[in-house]
């Protein structure tokens, strides 16, 4: 399974581009994938309602986004794409598929390009929320914008980790990502640099 993220240059998937796509094979940790790309010179930079704007969550200046030193957006997703056809199982796994995914689909069709990896996407926002349950007997809620929520902030919290980032970096969401699923679905340690933060023990599952 490949847990993959991108940084992309908004939320508004028509509209927006991809500049960053990191990934892991699960089965295989080693193997990873990180690229970069200038945006489309139609690409716009739009920030979201709520919360940072765009470049600074990234630390990026929208200068280093269009930069056409860099290779095109559509030259990342064919080396994403052959990448991703060496891995053994090809789901992919996200913090919230419908951003990541969605957004490779349209730019895939964009540039006419064939994706290698099944439609099947887990949602680790789900298992997050699902495991909580288990526990808790309850879903944790946002009573105030009445919805569930588990951020990767929060996830990293329920699994025993801090969030540290200053700046998003796809690879690292990445391992944070794949650290989190594999401590609630096995109960154990996946990335050596996460072994300082010990497993709570009501995710931890000494039989496997």
């Amino acid at each position: 399974m490949i847990i993959v993220d991108i940084e992309a240059s908004g939320v508004d998937f028509e509209k927006c581009g991809i500049w960053q796509i990191g990934a892991v094979d699960l089965n295989n940790p080693e193997n990873v994938f990180l690229e970069e790309s200038c945006i489309d010179d139609e690409d716009q930079i739009i920030n979201p309602k709520f919360g940072k704007p765009v470049l600074e969550v990234i630390g990026k200046t929208e200068e280093e986004l269009r930069d056409k030193n860099k290779q095109s957006q559509k030259e990342m997703l064919v080396k994403f794409f052959e990448w991703a056809k060496k891995v053994k199982i090809n789901n992919l796994i996200c913090q919230n598929p419908q951003f990541d995914l969605s957004f490779i689909l349209i730019k895939a069709q964009k540039y006419g390009l064939d994706v290698p990896f099944h439609y099947r996407a887990l949602d680790l926002h789900s298992i997050a929320q699902m495991k909580y349950f288990e526990i808790n007997e309850s879903f944790l809620i946002d009573n105030e914008k009445n919805r569930l929520e588990l951020g990767l902030s929060k996830i990293l919290e329920f699994c025993g980790m801090e969030d540290n980032r200053n700046i998003h970096n796809a690879l690292e969401d990445c391992k944070l990502e794949g650290e989190c699923f594999w401590r609630l679905v096995y109960g154990k340690n996946l990335f050596p640099e996460y072994f300082k933060f010990p497993i709570p023990n009501y995710l931890k599952n000494d039989n496997l």
